[in-house]
């Protein structure tokens, strides 16, 4: 046993370490790096197209400001809820929440902190505050141009989609798809099915399931919108002889030769610049990116659809009907109507 001289002595020296190291600590919890981003997903990214878009947008503008990254993934609202407190308490320059998953804590957390400065992707609460950023998209548009590829290309005139779920912000890849189809096609007949389950964007194998029921009822195109998920219907499409569509990105080099095209979304390109604005101090408000604005579209526009291993390619007529439809929408002879507004 020690002497007791020899125990204060200790006592002291610890006692001076902890105050030392208590001191650091709250320094660096009071100063977070000048200029940071955290970006809180609604589920692990994993193979979701649609969230390794996000990370690609706000990673890209971390590098070009000079910001450090920091992703926080969640599973369920419960985790959301978490993440969004964790990063709040973090304080950094901006937090990025992607997706409609963050309506419901983006319409409160916003006003309770209003120092702090969020951006809400691919959607918005419809109690915005002034020190939230919006930044949403057209996507009706963009299936629509799909759907008219779909009209032109199917045999059957039997069209589907298999969607993650049933929601309205989801029918906007439904609705507007089948109507592409049949302002080319009036005969044309399209069916939905929705993946559902406890884990629907990332299930292949109940969107194969549902693929495989609507190529048993005689559809033999089918848009996958069931975002981790749409390789399982590319899986049916394969096996029945019928063609896809993709998603978010291109997504044809995942089944050669079974992928027409891809309802494309720049998530990335929007998301970056929605973030330098914040940096900039330009805050608030909403930005809709559709047609016009390069924001949607499908790979039949790109210049680089030679390459993209799309079949769509193959049909040159078709891509004039697309362009051709696209320019319409843009000088607004066509209107595509939006399934969340109706």
């Amino acid at each position: 046993m020690k002497s007791t001289p020899a125990i204060a002595t200790a006592a002291l020296l610890l006692l001076g370490l902890a105050a030392c190291g208590g001191t650091d600590a709250a320094e660096t919890a009071e100063a977070p790096p000048a200029k940071s981003i955290i970006l809180i997903t609604p589920n692990p990214v994993g193979t979701n197209s649609f969230l390794q878009l996000g990370v690609k947008g706000a990673e890209a503008a971390a590098k070009e400001l000079g910001a450090s990254f920091k992703l926080y993934e969640s599973k369920d609202p419960t985790s959301i809820a978490q993440n969004v407190d964790a990063a709040v308490r973090a304080k950094p320059t901006v937090i990025v929440g992607i997706s409609f998953s963050f309506d419901d804590v983006f319409a409160t957390v916003p006003k309770a902190n209003p120092g702090q400065q969020f951006l809400q992707v691919d959607s918005c609460a419809k109690e915005q505050a002034p020190n939230l950023a919006c930044v949403s998209f057209k996507e009706h548009e963009a299936a629509y141009l799909a759907g008219v590829e779909a009209g032109l290309l199917s045999k059957s005139g039997q069209i589907g989609v298999v969607a993650a779920l049933d929601t309205p912000f989801i029918h906007r890849w439904i609705e507007p798809f089948f109507a592409g189809a049949t302002s080319v096609k009036p005969a044309a007949q399209g069916t939905p099915l929705y993946v559902g389950g406890s884990n629907p964007f990332s299930d292949p194998a109940r969107a194969k399931s549902q693929a495989q029921t609507l190529t048993g009822r005689g559809v033999d195109v089918i848009a996958a919108a069931a975002s981790g998920g749409n390789p399982g219907v590319f899986e049916a499409v394969a096996a029945s002889g019928g063609k896809a569509f993709g998603v978010d990105v291109n997504q044809c080099a995942l089944s050669p030769g079974n992928v027409v095209d891809n309802v494309l979304k720049h998530v990335d390109v929007a998301e970056n610049a929605a973030i330098k604005e914040i940096f900039a101090g330009r805050t608030g408000g909403v930005k809709v990116y559709g047609l016009a604005e390069g924001g949607v579209g499908v790979n039949a526009l790109d210049d680089d659809l030679a390459s993209s291993g799309c079949t769509v390619a193959a049909s040159p007529d078709v891509v004039a009907k697309v362009k051709q439809t696209r320019d319409d929408i843009v000088a607004g002879k066509i209107t595509v109507a939006d399934p969340l507004q109706s």
